[in-house]
């Protein structure tokens, strides 16, 4: 049956009134939601190998802000999907809620590192890694203004969707640091090439003839 122009629009108008996740962004939330269930499990077992690195005395606060900042990326995630996969609800709201909730972990998270800083001086200066959860989180809470504001445009929808990805890399990279596993950047191995080049410019200096 042929439709015509009226009852297109009509169509076209009764869609914009749906829900602002699409079937393409459903099926998204449906798999990322069981990520971030399977990665929160797998970050309670880092968490039970990392134990002491966790739980001593003297254990430094950075690790336990890492696994902490680790849980909220996945729990934000996972919160955000399975939200979005209510019929009806709009994403924003689970979106910018969170977000705001990520914010206050940053706080208690850089207090508890000040509170730290005389008897481990160190751990301020590793918290550069909350700087990528403060970007994450802001963007995540401005896409949510948005998509509460403008509820029927699908595009701060599918940006929330890619903030989901950017939560899923930020817990992986924090529960692999949780570890202890090696860390291979740039800088770092550029600084070591050149020491070991200085290293073995003093030492031909001091093995050459007078």
């Amino acid at each position: 049956m042929r439709l015509g122009p009226g009852a297109i629009r009509e169509r076209g108008r009764q869609a914009a009134a749906g829900r602002v996740t699409s079937t393409d962004l459903h099926s998204f939330f449906a798999a990322s939601a069981s990520v971030a269930g399977a990665l929160i499990g797998l970050l309670f077992v880092a968490i039970s190998v990392a134990q002491d690195r966790l739980t001593a005395e003297n254990a430094a606060q950075a690790h336990r802000v890492r696994a902490a900042a680790a849980l909220t990326a996945f729990i934000n995630a996972l919160t955000v999907s399975l939200f979005a996969l209510v019929p009806g609800d709009n994403v924003g709201w689970p979106g910018f809620i969170m977000a705001v909730l990520g914010v206050v972990f940053l706080v208690a998270s850089l207090l508890s590192l000040l509170r730290v800083r005389k008897a481990q001086p160190g751990e301020l200066r590793d918290a550069a890694f909350l700087v990528g959860l403060a970007g994450t989180f802001g963007t995540q809470g401005t896409f949510g203004l948005m998509a509460i504001l403008h509820p029927h445009d699908a595009g701060d929808a599918q940006a929330i969707a890619t903030i989901v990805i950017v939560c899923f890399l930020l817990g992986i990279a924090r529960s692999w640091e949780l570890i202890g596993g090696p860390s291979i950047g740039l800088r770092r191995e550029l600084r070591a090439i050149v020491h070991e080049h200085g290293q073995e410019g003093s030492e031909g200096s001091a093995d050459a003839p007078v």
